[in-house]
Protein backbone atom coordinates (compact mmCIF):
# COMPACT_ATOMS: atom_id res chain seq x y z
CA UNK A 1 0.00 0.00 0.00
CA UNK A 2 3.05 2.28 0.10
CA UNK A 3 2.74 3.20 -3.57
CA UNK A 4 -0.59 4.90 -2.87
CA UNK A 5 1.19 7.33 -0.57
CA UNK A 6 3.53 8.43 -3.36
CA UNK A 7 1.09 8.00 -6.25
CA UNK A 8 -2.43 8.66 -4.91
CA UNK A 9 -4.88 7.34 -7.47
CA UNK A 10 -7.41 10.06 -6.67
CA UNK A 11 -4.90 12.84 -7.39
CA UNK A 12 -6.14 15.31 -10.00
CA UNK A 13 -2.64 15.69 -11.37
CA UNK A 14 -2.23 11.92 -11.80
CA UNK A 15 -5.67 11.55 -13.37
CA UNK A 16 -5.02 14.38 -15.83
CA UNK A 17 -1.62 12.88 -16.67
CA UNK A 18 -3.01 9.40 -17.31
CA UNK A 19 -5.97 10.69 -19.27
CA UNK A 20 -3.73 12.90 -21.41
CA UNK A 21 -1.42 9.98 -22.10
CA UNK A 22 -4.44 7.79 -22.85
CA UNK A 23 -5.63 10.33 -25.43
CA UNK A 24 -2.15 10.44 -27.00
CA UNK A 25 -1.94 6.64 -26.99
CA UNK A 26 -5.35 6.38 -28.65
CA UNK A 27 -4.27 8.86 -31.33
CA UNK A 28 -1.03 6.94 -31.90
CA UNK A 29 -2.94 3.65 -32.25
CA UNK A 30 -5.33 5.27 -34.69
CA UNK A 31 -2.44 6.76 -36.66
CA UNK A 32 -0.70 3.36 -36.62
CA UNK A 33 -3.79 1.64 -38.03
CA UNK A 34 -4.12 4.20 -40.81
CA UNK A 35 -0.39 4.00 -41.48
CA UNK A 36 -0.53 0.20 -41.72
CA UNK A 37 -3.44 0.28 -44.16
CA UNK A 38 -2.04 3.03 -46.38
CA UNK A 39 1.54 1.75 -46.24
CA UNK A 40 0.45 -1.76 -47.18
CA UNK A 41 -1.54 -0.37 -50.07
CA UNK A 42 1.42 1.77 -51.14
CA UNK A 43 4.02 -1.04 -50.93
CA UNK A 44 1.88 -3.55 -52.80
CA UNK A 45 0.82 -1.04 -55.44
CA UNK A 46 4.41 0.12 -55.89
CA UNK A 47 5.59 -3.49 -56.37
CA UNK A 48 2.88 -4.19 -58.96
CA UNK A 49 3.66 -0.96 -60.76
CA UNK A 50 7.35 -1.82 -60.86
CA UNK A 51 6.66 -5.25 -62.44
CA UNK A 52 4.19 -3.77 -64.94
CA UNK A 53 6.71 -1.11 -66.01
CA UNK A 54 9.35 -3.77 -66.56
CA UNK A 55 6.96 -5.91 -68.62
CA UNK A 56 5.96 -2.99 -70.82
CA UNK A 57 9.61 -2.19 -71.50
CA UNK A 58 10.15 -5.63 -73.14
CA UNK A 59 8.91 -5.93 -76.78
CA UNK A 60 6.90 -8.97 -77.87
CA UNK A 61 9.77 -10.15 -80.14
CA UNK A 62 11.96 -10.63 -77.10
CA UNK A 63 9.21 -12.64 -75.42
CA UNK A 64 8.89 -14.71 -78.62
CA UNK A 65 12.60 -15.48 -78.61
CA UNK A 66 12.57 -16.37 -74.95
CA UNK A 67 9.56 -18.68 -75.36
CA UNK A 68 11.10 -20.46 -78.33
CA UNK A 69 14.38 -20.81 -76.50
CA UNK A 70 12.65 -22.30 -73.49
CA UNK A 71 10.80 -24.81 -75.69
CA UNK A 72 14.15 -26.07 -77.05
CA UNK A 73 15.49 -28.93 -74.99
CA UNK A 74 19.02 -27.56 -75.35
CA UNK A 75 17.93 -24.03 -74.48
CA UNK A 76 20.31 -21.39 -73.30
CA UNK A 77 19.67 -18.80 -70.61
CA UNK A 78 16.49 -16.79 -71.39
CA UNK A 79 16.96 -13.25 -72.52
CA UNK A 80 14.30 -11.95 -70.09
CA UNK A 81 15.22 -12.18 -66.45
CA UNK A 82 13.69 -10.47 -63.39
CA UNK A 83 15.42 -11.16 -60.08
CA UNK A 84 13.21 -12.55 -57.31
CA UNK A 85 10.26 -13.50 -59.54
CA UNK A 86 8.88 -16.53 -61.40
CA UNK A 87 7.97 -16.12 -65.09
CA UNK A 88 5.54 -18.50 -66.77
CA UNK A 89 4.04 -18.59 -70.27
CA UNK A 90 0.51 -19.97 -70.65
CA UNK A 91 -0.57 -20.62 -74.26
CA UNK A 92 -4.13 -20.78 -75.56
CA UNK A 93 -4.31 -24.49 -74.71
CA UNK A 94 -3.55 -23.67 -71.03
CA UNK A 95 -0.14 -25.29 -71.26
CA UNK A 96 2.35 -23.85 -68.73
CA UNK A 97 5.94 -23.13 -69.75
CA UNK A 98 8.47 -21.95 -67.15
CA UNK A 99 10.61 -19.12 -68.50
CA UNK A 100 12.39 -18.06 -65.27
CA UNK A 101 12.49 -19.36 -61.73
CA UNK A 102 13.43 -17.76 -58.41
CA UNK A 103 15.74 -20.22 -56.64
CA UNK A 104 14.33 -19.26 -53.23
CA UNK A 105 10.64 -19.25 -54.14
CA UNK A 106 10.00 -21.43 -57.20
CA UNK A 107 6.24 -21.81 -56.72
CA UNK A 108 4.07 -20.49 -59.54
CA UNK A 109 0.27 -20.29 -59.14
CA UNK A 110 -2.15 -21.79 -61.64
CA UNK A 111 -5.15 -19.55 -62.13
CA UNK A 112 -8.42 -20.52 -63.68
CA UNK A 113 -8.65 -20.81 -67.47
CA UNK A 114 -11.31 -18.07 -67.51
CA UNK A 115 -8.86 -15.64 -65.97
CA UNK A 116 -6.29 -16.26 -68.69
CA UNK A 117 -8.93 -16.00 -71.43
CA UNK A 118 -10.10 -12.66 -70.02
CA UNK A 119 -6.51 -11.34 -70.21
CA UNK A 120 -6.24 -12.52 -73.82
CA UNK A 121 -9.48 -10.70 -74.72
CA UNK A 122 -8.01 -7.42 -73.40
CA UNK A 123 -4.89 -7.70 -75.59
CA UNK A 124 -5.91 -4.72 -77.75
CA UNK A 125 -6.42 -2.43 -74.74
CA UNK A 126 -3.70 0.19 -74.04
CA UNK A 127 -3.34 -1.06 -70.49
CA UNK A 128 -3.76 -4.77 -71.13
CA UNK A 129 -2.13 -6.09 -67.97
CA UNK A 130 -4.00 -7.63 -65.01
CA UNK A 131 -2.71 -7.55 -61.43
CA UNK A 132 -3.77 -9.86 -58.59
CA UNK A 133 -2.80 -10.47 -54.97
CA UNK A 134 -3.98 -13.95 -54.07
CA UNK A 135 -3.30 -16.92 -51.84
CA UNK A 136 -3.93 -20.16 -53.77
CA UNK A 137 -4.12 -23.73 -52.42
CA UNK A 138 -2.62 -22.82 -49.04
CA UNK A 139 0.62 -21.46 -50.51
CA UNK A 140 2.11 -18.10 -49.67
CA UNK A 141 0.29 -14.99 -50.80
CA UNK A 142 1.51 -13.95 -54.22
CA UNK A 143 1.64 -10.78 -56.29
CA UNK A 144 0.62 -11.88 -59.81
CA UNK A 145 0.89 -9.78 -62.98
CA UNK A 146 -0.57 -11.09 -66.28
CA UNK A 147 0.13 -9.72 -69.79
CA UNK A 148 -1.13 -11.04 -73.16
CA UNK A 149 1.54 -11.88 -75.82
CA UNK A 150 0.88 -11.24 -79.53
CA UNK A 151 3.07 -12.74 -82.35
CA UNK A 152 2.47 -11.80 -85.98
CA UNK A 153 -0.90 -10.24 -85.13
CA UNK A 154 -2.21 -13.32 -83.29
CA UNK A 155 -2.70 -13.96 -79.57
CA UNK A 156 -0.17 -16.56 -78.47
CA UNK A 157 -0.88 -16.67 -74.75
CA UNK A 158 -0.22 -14.92 -71.45
CA UNK A 159 2.96 -14.07 -69.59
CA UNK A 160 2.53 -14.58 -65.84
CA UNK A 161 4.98 -13.06 -63.37
CA UNK A 162 4.56 -13.84 -59.68
CA UNK A 163 6.50 -13.13 -56.51
CA UNK A 164 5.61 -13.85 -52.89
CA UNK A 165 4.50 -10.99 -50.64
CA UNK A 166 6.71 -12.17 -47.77
CA UNK A 167 9.38 -9.56 -48.45
CA UNK A 168 6.71 -6.89 -48.69
CA UNK A 169 5.22 -7.96 -45.36
CA UNK A 170 8.69 -7.94 -43.80
CA UNK A 171 9.20 -4.38 -45.02
CA UNK A 172 5.79 -3.38 -43.67
CA UNK A 173 6.51 -4.99 -40.29
CA UNK A 174 9.87 -3.21 -40.07
CA UNK A 175 8.18 0.10 -40.74
CA UNK A 176 5.53 -0.60 -38.11
CA UNK A 177 8.19 -1.62 -35.57
CA UNK A 178 9.99 1.66 -36.21
CA UNK A 179 6.71 3.49 -35.69
CA UNK A 180 6.08 1.52 -32.48
CA UNK A 181 9.52 2.35 -31.08
CA UNK A 182 9.07 6.01 -31.94
CA UNK A 183 5.62 5.95 -30.30
CA UNK A 184 6.98 4.38 -27.10
CA UNK A 185 9.76 6.96 -27.03
CA UNK A 186 7.22 9.75 -27.54
CA UNK A 187 5.01 8.34 -24.76
CA UNK A 188 7.97 8.18 -22.36
CA UNK A 189 9.00 11.74 -23.15
CA UNK A 190 5.36 12.90 -22.91
CA UNK A 191 5.06 11.28 -19.46
CA UNK A 192 7.88 13.31 -17.97
CA UNK A 193 7.08 16.50 -19.90
CA UNK A 194 3.36 16.39 -19.11
CA UNK A 195 4.06 15.59 -15.47
CA UNK A 196 6.20 18.72 -15.15
CA UNK A 197 3.81 20.88 -17.19
CA UNK A 198 0.76 19.71 -15.23
CA UNK A 199 2.54 20.39 -11.96
CA UNK A 200 3.23 23.97 -13.03
CA UNK A 201 -0.27 24.38 -14.49
CA UNK A 202 -2.02 23.14 -11.34
CA UNK A 203 -0.04 25.37 -8.95
CA UNK A 204 -2.92 27.93 -8.76
CA UNK A 205 -5.36 25.12 -7.95
CA UNK A 206 -3.06 23.71 -5.26
CA UNK A 207 -2.70 27.23 -3.84
CA UNK A 208 -6.49 27.59 -3.69
CA UNK A 209 -6.84 24.17 -2.03
CA UNK A 210 -4.25 24.99 0.66
CA UNK A 211 -5.81 28.39 1.26
CA UNK A 212 -9.30 26.90 1.58
CA UNK A 213 -7.97 24.32 4.06
CA UNK A 214 -6.53 27.16 6.11
CA UNK A 215 -9.78 29.10 5.87
CA UNK A 216 -11.73 25.99 6.87
CA UNK A 217 -9.78 26.04 10.12
CA UNK A 218 -11.56 29.26 11.04
CA UNK A 219 -9.82 32.14 9.24
CA UNK A 220 -12.81 33.52 7.35
CA UNK A 221 -11.09 36.89 6.97
CA UNK A 222 -8.47 35.41 4.61
CA UNK A 223 -8.99 35.74 0.86
CA UNK A 224 -7.72 33.79 -2.13
CA UNK A 225 -5.28 35.33 -4.64
CA UNK A 226 -7.07 36.50 -7.79
CA UNK A 227 -4.13 37.24 -10.12
CA UNK A 228 -2.54 33.84 -10.73
CA UNK A 229 -2.42 34.09 -14.52
CA UNK A 230 -5.28 31.67 -15.21
CA UNK A 231 -8.70 33.11 -16.06
CA UNK A 232 -10.64 30.10 -14.76
CA UNK A 233 -8.74 29.95 -11.47
CA UNK A 234 -9.04 33.71 -11.02
CA UNK A 235 -12.80 33.49 -11.58
CA UNK A 236 -13.00 30.62 -9.10
CA UNK A 237 -11.01 32.64 -6.56
CA UNK A 238 -13.30 35.64 -7.03
CA UNK A 239 -16.40 33.47 -6.57
CA UNK A 240 -14.95 31.85 -3.43
CA UNK A 241 -13.93 35.26 -2.06
CA UNK A 242 -17.47 36.56 -2.60
CA UNK A 243 -18.83 33.46 -0.89
CA UNK A 244 -16.41 33.97 2.03
CA UNK A 245 -17.52 37.57 2.36
CA UNK A 246 -21.15 36.47 2.53
CA UNK A 247 -20.27 33.74 5.02
CA UNK A 248 -18.31 36.17 7.15
CA UNK A 249 -21.20 38.62 7.08
CA UNK A 250 -23.62 35.80 7.86
CA UNK A 251 -21.52 34.67 10.84
CA UNK A 252 -21.27 38.24 12.09
CA UNK A 253 -25.01 38.70 11.63
CA UNK A 254 -25.66 35.41 13.41
CA UNK A 255 -23.38 36.44 16.27
CA UNK A 256 -25.08 39.83 16.49
CA UNK A 257 -28.50 38.18 16.27
CA UNK A 258 -27.61 35.80 19.09
CA UNK A 259 -26.35 38.70 21.17
CA UNK A 260 -29.48 40.74 20.39
CA UNK A 261 -31.65 37.76 21.23
CA UNK A 262 -29.79 37.28 24.49
CA UNK A 263 -30.29 40.94 25.36
CA UNK A 264 -33.88 40.77 24.16
CA UNK A 265 -34.67 37.79 26.37
CA UNK A 266 -32.90 39.40 29.33
CA UNK A 267 -34.68 42.74 28.82
CA UNK A 268 -38.04 41.10 28.20
CA UNK A 269 -37.64 38.97 31.32
CA UNK A 270 -36.73 42.06 33.32
CA UNK A 271 -39.66 44.09 31.95
CA UNK A 272 -42.11 41.25 32.60
CA UNK A 273 -40.72 40.56 36.06
CA UNK A 274 -41.10 44.16 37.25
CA UNK A 275 -44.92 44.43 37.03
CA UNK A 276 -45.34 40.85 38.20
CA UNK A 277 -43.17 41.59 41.24
CA UNK A 278 -45.25 44.66 42.02
CA UNK A 279 -48.52 42.76 41.72
CA UNK A 280 -47.13 39.93 43.81
CA UNK A 281 -45.98 42.37 46.51
CA UNK A 282 -49.38 44.08 46.72
CA UNK A 283 -51.10 40.69 46.97
CA UNK A 284 -48.83 39.73 49.88
CA UNK A 285 -49.71 42.99 51.62
CA UNK A 286 -53.40 42.35 51.11
CA UNK A 287 -53.13 38.78 52.38
CA UNK A 288 -51.37 40.01 55.53
CA UNK A 289 -54.43 42.05 56.50
CA UNK A 290 -54.37 45.19 54.42
CA UNK A 291 -57.53 44.03 52.67
CA UNK A 292 -59.52 44.94 55.81
CA UNK A 293 -58.38 48.55 55.49
CA UNK A 294 -60.47 50.21 52.74
CA UNK A 295 -57.88 52.90 52.01
CA UNK A 296 -54.97 50.44 51.70
CA UNK A 297 -57.14 48.07 49.71
CA UNK A 298 -58.07 50.81 47.23
CA UNK A 299 -54.42 51.93 46.78
CA UNK A 300 -53.28 48.35 46.25
CA UNK A 301 -55.98 47.62 43.70
CA UNK A 302 -55.19 50.81 41.78
CA UNK A 303 -51.49 49.95 41.72
CA UNK A 304 -52.15 46.37 40.62
CA UNK A 305 -54.51 47.62 37.91
CA UNK A 306 -51.84 50.00 36.58
CA UNK A 307 -49.21 47.27 36.60
CA UNK A 308 -51.54 44.82 34.86
CA UNK A 309 -52.25 47.40 32.14
CA UNK A 310 -48.51 47.89 31.71
CA UNK A 311 -48.00 44.13 31.62
CA UNK A 312 -50.75 43.68 29.03
CA UNK A 313 -49.28 46.46 26.86
CA UNK A 314 -45.83 44.87 27.06
CA UNK A 315 -47.17 41.44 26.06
CA UNK A 316 -49.12 42.97 23.16
CA UNK A 317 -45.98 44.74 21.93
CA UNK A 318 -43.94 41.54 22.18
CA UNK A 319 -46.55 39.59 20.21
CA UNK A 320 -46.67 42.35 17.58
CA UNK A 321 -42.88 42.30 17.21
CA UNK A 322 -42.94 38.52 16.82
CA UNK A 323 -45.53 38.89 14.06
CA UNK A 324 -43.51 41.60 12.33
CA UNK A 325 -40.38 39.43 12.43
CA UNK A 326 -42.23 36.84 10.34
CA UNK A 327 -42.62 39.39 7.51
CA UNK A 328 -46.41 39.38 7.40
CA UNK A 329 -48.29 40.50 4.30
CA UNK A 330 -50.15 43.74 4.93
CA UNK A 331 -53.44 44.52 3.30
CA UNK A 332 -52.46 47.84 1.78
CA UNK A 333 -54.67 50.38 0.11
CA UNK A 334 -54.13 53.64 -1.70
CA UNK A 335 -54.97 56.65 0.39
CA UNK A 336 -53.81 60.15 1.32
CA UNK A 337 -51.61 60.21 4.42
CA UNK A 338 -52.52 63.84 5.17
CA UNK A 339 -56.24 63.01 5.26
CA UNK A 340 -55.57 60.00 7.51
CA UNK A 341 -53.68 62.16 10.04
CA UNK A 342 -56.31 64.88 10.00
CA UNK A 343 -58.90 62.18 10.80
CA UNK A 344 -56.69 61.32 13.83
CA UNK A 345 -56.53 64.99 14.90
CA UNK A 346 -59.04 64.70 17.81
CA UNK A 347 -57.16 61.75 19.28
CA UNK A 348 -53.81 63.48 18.85
CA UNK A 349 -55.06 66.69 20.46
CA UNK A 350 -56.33 64.69 23.41
CA UNK A 351 -52.90 63.10 23.83
CA UNK A 352 -51.17 66.49 23.55
CA UNK A 353 -53.15 68.05 26.43
CA UNK A 354 -52.13 71.70 26.80
CA UNK A 355 -49.29 71.39 24.31
CA UNK A 356 -49.56 73.27 21.03
CA UNK A 357 -49.99 71.06 17.95
CA UNK A 358 -49.44 72.36 14.39
CA UNK A 359 -50.37 70.50 11.17
CA UNK A 360 -48.67 71.53 7.92
CA UNK A 361 -49.67 69.75 4.69
CA UNK A 362 -49.02 72.07 1.72
CA UNK A 363 -49.84 69.29 -0.79
CA UNK A 364 -51.58 65.88 -0.77
CA UNK A 365 -49.53 62.87 0.33
CA UNK A 366 -50.66 59.83 -1.70
CA UNK A 367 -49.26 56.43 -0.75
CA UNK A 368 -50.16 52.76 -0.43
CA UNK A 369 -50.32 51.80 3.25
CA UNK A 370 -52.07 49.70 5.84
CA UNK A 371 -54.14 52.29 7.68
CA UNK A 372 -54.27 50.56 11.08
CA UNK A 373 -50.55 49.86 11.19
CA UNK A 374 -49.66 53.34 9.97
CA UNK A 375 -51.91 54.91 12.61
CA UNK A 376 -50.03 52.94 15.26
CA UNK A 377 -46.72 54.35 13.99
CA UNK A 378 -48.07 57.91 14.10
CA UNK A 379 -49.44 57.38 17.62
CA UNK A 380 -46.12 55.92 18.81
CA UNK A 381 -44.09 58.84 17.45
CA UNK A 382 -46.61 61.42 18.62
CA UNK A 383 -46.77 59.88 22.13
CA UNK A 384 -42.99 59.90 22.23
CA UNK A 385 -43.01 63.63 21.39
CA UNK A 386 -45.62 64.25 24.10
CA UNK A 387 -43.49 62.48 26.72
CA UNK A 388 -40.42 64.58 25.92
CA UNK A 389 -42.01 68.06 25.82
CA UNK A 390 -43.16 70.44 28.51
CA UNK A 391 -46.91 69.99 29.28
CA UNK A 392 -47.62 73.70 28.94
CA UNK A 393 -44.93 75.19 26.67
CA UNK A 394 -44.42 72.18 24.42
CA UNK A 395 -44.99 72.52 20.67
CA UNK A 396 -45.44 69.52 18.38
CA UNK A 397 -45.46 69.92 14.58
CA UNK A 398 -46.72 67.37 12.05
CA UNK A 399 -45.30 68.33 8.63
CA UNK A 400 -45.88 66.59 5.30
CA UNK A 401 -43.79 67.01 2.15
CA UNK A 402 -43.69 65.32 -1.22
CA UNK A 403 -41.30 65.13 -4.19
CA UNK A 404 -41.23 63.15 -7.45
CA UNK A 405 -40.42 59.77 -5.87
CA UNK A 406 -41.37 59.81 -2.19
CA UNK A 407 -43.22 61.56 0.56
CA UNK A 408 -42.05 62.43 4.05
CA UNK A 409 -43.98 62.90 7.26
CA UNK A 410 -42.11 64.64 10.10
CA UNK A 411 -43.22 64.76 13.76
CA UNK A 412 -41.12 67.41 15.44
CA UNK A 413 -41.10 68.68 19.04
CA UNK A 414 -39.31 71.37 21.05
CA UNK A 415 -38.39 69.05 23.92
CA UNK A 416 -35.10 68.65 25.71
CA UNK A 417 -33.62 66.57 22.84
CA UNK A 418 -31.67 63.32 22.78
CA UNK A 419 -27.88 63.03 23.22
CA UNK A 420 -26.04 62.06 20.05
CA UNK A 421 -24.65 58.83 21.56
CA UNK A 422 -28.21 57.49 21.91
CA UNK A 423 -29.48 58.24 18.38
CA UNK A 424 -27.92 55.14 16.77
CA UNK A 425 -29.69 52.85 19.30
CA UNK A 426 -33.14 54.39 19.43
CA UNK A 427 -34.77 51.73 17.25
CA UNK A 428 -33.29 48.81 19.16
CA UNK A 429 -35.71 46.78 21.24
CA UNK A 430 -35.94 47.69 24.94
CA UNK A 431 -33.51 50.55 24.45
CA UNK A 432 -34.28 53.56 26.65
CA UNK A 433 -32.44 56.82 26.28
CA UNK A 434 -34.12 58.07 29.48
CA UNK A 435 -35.03 55.10 31.69
CA UNK A 436 -36.64 57.18 34.44
CA UNK A 437 -38.98 58.98 32.02
CA UNK A 438 -39.89 55.72 30.28
CA UNK A 439 -40.66 54.14 33.59
CA UNK A 440 -42.84 57.09 34.56
CA UNK A 441 -44.87 56.76 31.37
CA UNK A 442 -44.96 52.97 31.45
CA UNK A 443 -42.77 52.54 28.36
CA UNK A 444 -40.70 49.42 27.75
CA UNK A 445 -38.58 50.68 24.86
CA UNK A 446 -40.52 48.83 22.15
CA UNK A 447 -42.52 51.63 20.51
CA UNK A 448 -39.77 52.89 18.18
CA UNK A 449 -38.68 49.34 17.31
CA UNK A 450 -42.26 48.46 16.34
CA UNK A 451 -42.61 51.66 14.32
CA UNK A 452 -39.37 51.03 12.42
CA UNK A 453 -40.42 47.45 11.61
CA UNK A 454 -43.82 48.57 10.28
CA UNK A 455 -42.35 51.30 8.08
CA UNK A 456 -39.69 48.91 6.71
CA UNK A 457 -42.46 46.46 5.76
CA UNK A 458 -44.08 49.34 3.85
CA UNK A 459 -40.85 49.83 1.89
CA UNK A 460 -39.93 53.03 3.75
CA UNK A 461 -37.63 54.15 6.55
CA UNK A 462 -37.54 56.32 9.66
CA UNK A 463 -34.90 58.97 10.28
CA UNK A 464 -34.24 60.89 13.48
CA UNK A 465 -32.54 64.22 14.16
CA UNK A 466 -32.13 65.76 17.58
CA UNK A 467 -30.34 68.58 19.31
CA UNK A 468 -30.13 69.03 23.06
CA UNK A 469 -32.45 71.70 24.48
CA UNK A 470 -33.81 72.35 20.95
CA UNK A 471 -35.91 69.33 20.14
CA UNK A 472 -36.24 66.09 18.19
CA UNK A 473 -37.67 65.30 14.74
CA UNK A 474 -38.71 61.83 13.50
CA UNK A 475 -39.12 61.66 9.71
CA UNK A 476 -41.10 58.89 7.98
CA UNK A 477 -40.20 58.40 4.30
CA UNK A 478 -42.55 56.36 2.07
CA UNK A 479 -42.67 55.71 -1.69
CA UNK A 480 -45.41 57.43 -3.67
CA UNK A 481 -48.17 55.43 -5.33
Amino acid sequence: MKYKRFFPLNSLRLQLLFRSLLVILSLLILIGLFQYVFMKQFIYTNKIKSIEDQIHLIPDDVWKHDIETSQNVKRSRPMVYFPGVNITFINQKSTFLRLAKDPHHSYFPKLSASTYKQVMKNSKQPDNTMSLIKKIDGHQEQVIVLKPIVFDGEIQGVIQINTPTESLRDLLIRQMMIFLMLSLTAMTIAFFVFSSVLKQTLIPLFTIAKKVEHINAGSLHDRLPVNQGQIEMDRLSLSINEMLERLEEAFKAETEAKEQMRRFVADASHELRTPLTSIHGFLEVLLRGASSNPEQLNDALKSMYGESKRLRKLIQDLLLLAQLDQLPTFQKECCFVDELILDMKPQLMLLAGNRKVLFDFPSPLPSEINKDQFKQVVLNLFSNAVQHTNPTTGVIQVIGKVNEKELSLTIQDNGHGIPQEHLAHLFERFYKADASRSRAYGGAGLGLAISASIIELHGGKIRVKSKLNVGTAFEIVLPLT
